[in-house]
């Protein structure tokens, strides 16, 4: 069934939009079902959680939820799973955390209730090891039973080695949720100099990782891993991230950016969250995760591959093409890595949103259709935003008092003879001042023609 011609527009939408633009966000919620909608409205209404946060804690929950049971291919050869980095930055007591609790309740629920089976069965298995084998025969034990296994879809602070065997035990998928992303990012050198971080750019790209055991003989072999990761960071120590290689090797570009542009102490209001509301998001999530996945020969996951109408293809291609032409223009290198790493996000973006749709009975999911491209473009569109305004920042962040001082003086719109003036008289020279304003187009500055620029986010 080809949905492309469907356009749905719903009051939900309208309020949502409406409610978005009050609240000075500008996640695209539309591209959510209107089931989804729904519930991110009224979790922002009751709780007044800023709707970035919660939309884009459950676009991830929703990822996790599909985790390795699904691909997208794009064309032979290239397969995408729904892996994503997601940061959600804010000040403190910005309502970061809490949007995250909702979302992920459902896999608490559910890892909750998978430990305390774990519990019991382990129990019975130190039962059975503690007999001889006589005893395990007259009990009616297996003579060589096998160690219980936790199934689990979330986990915290763990290192690289114990996290692959967590997922060797859950190859469906795991979600690191880390409620303060900084202790993420500075253990990264805790064991070996550069490991994690490695581990982490190879997680990200799907491939194969194999985890040496110490004093073990068998290598723990992950041969398509799928490990999401999200989590909160303070905007103050935004640059705490781009320490070391992780603003030249990619590490950063990887990173999906959550940004309210209005952040506010949320009021308290007697409005009370419906009760069908958590209902319906568990429902949602139950249907993804209890979703039929066939095991090969070896144990491994087979997933299901799902490819684009031509008409969607079409006009993924489109976009790329002009998303190509505006690598091209740009400047930047910083830049232009993070829109290589969008591109392959989108891909992700439309495999999560086509899973979505299906799961609140909107669509099927043999493939992935126009409805579904056209709501991952917006979406795209939405990350490189942020992703300029996060790269904004950690330029100011490391500017020079000089260098600030020129950027906060210079008019929203500037012709290059102003600049320099205004340069020369906080004592920088024309060509020092040329370098920083070239090094600094599509960061702090857009070339608007010759000779004319403006500050981006002034």
């Amino acid at each position: 069934m080809d949905t492309s011609s469907i356009n749905p527009v719903s009051v939900i939408d309208e309020a949502i939009d409406l409610s978005t633009r009050l609240a000075g966000t500008e996640f695209p919620v539309s591209i959510f079902p209107t089931q989804i909608q729904r519930i991110i409205h009224e979790v922002h209404e009751c709780h007044n959680y800023p709707t970035d946060y919660i939309a884009a804690a459950i676009l991830t929950a929703m990822a996790v939820g599909i985790g390795n049971t699904h691909l997208t291919q794009i064309k032979q050869g290239w397969m995408e799973s729904p892996i994503l980095y997601m940061a959600l930055i804010g000040r403190p007591g910005a309502n970061k955390s809490h949007p995250l609790s909702f979302a992920m309740k459902p896999f608490l629920d559910y890892d909750y209730k998978q430990n305390q089976e774990f519990e019991k069965a382990l129990a019975k298995y130190d039962e059975l090891m503690s007999m001889s084998r006589k005893e395990r025969a007259e009990s009616g034990g297996e003579q060589f039973s096998q160690e219980p296994i936790r199934k689990r879809f979330l986990v915290s602070d763990v290192t690289p080695e114990g996290l692959s065997l967590i997922h060797a035990q859950n190859k469906r998928g795991l979600c690191l949720w880390a409620d303060e992303l900084s202790a993420w990012f500075k253990n990264f050198n805790r064991y070996n100099n550069g490991s994690e971080e490695q581990f982490w750019l190879s997680v990200f790209s799907a491939k194969t990782t194999i985890s040496d055991r110490k004093n073990a003989k068998s290598s723990i072999f992950i041969k398509r891993p799928y490990i999401s990761v999200i989590g909160t960071i303070q905007k103050k120590i935004l640059s705490e991230l781009a320490k070391g290689e992780r603003s030249s090797n990619g590490f950063i570009d990887r990173i999906l950016f959550v940004m309210p542009i209005l952040q506010q102490k949320a009021r308290w209001n007697d409005k009370e969250l419906p009760e069908d509301i958590e209902q319906e998001w568990n429902a949602i999530i139950e249907k993804l995760i209890q979703q039929d996945c066939s095991l090969n020969e070896f144990g491994e996951i087979e997933p299901h591959v799902l490819t684009f109408t031509e008409k969607a293809k079409r006009r993924l291609y489109e976009w790329q093409h002009h998303f190509s032409e505006l690598c091209d223009r740009e400047t930047n290198d910083t830049i232009v890595s993070i829109y290589c790493k969008l591109e392959i996000y989108i891909i992700r973006f439309c495999l999560i949103i086509q899973l979505a749709r299906w799961a609140c009975g909107e669509c099927d999911k043999t493939h992935i259709d126009l409805l579904t491209v056209e709501r991952a473009i917006k979406l795209t569109e939405y990350f490189k935003e942020s992703a300029l305004s996060v790269q904004n920042i950690l330029n100011e962040n490391t500017l020079t008092s000089q260098q600030q001082s020129i950027v906060n003086q210079l008019p929203t719109s500037f012709t290059t003879a102003q600049a320099i003036e205004l340069a020369e008289q906080n004592g920088m020279k024309e060509r020092t001042f040329q370098r920083f304003l070239n090094d600094n187009i599509g960061t702090l500055f857009r070339k608007e023609k010759h000779g004319e620029y403006s500050k981006i986010n002034p």
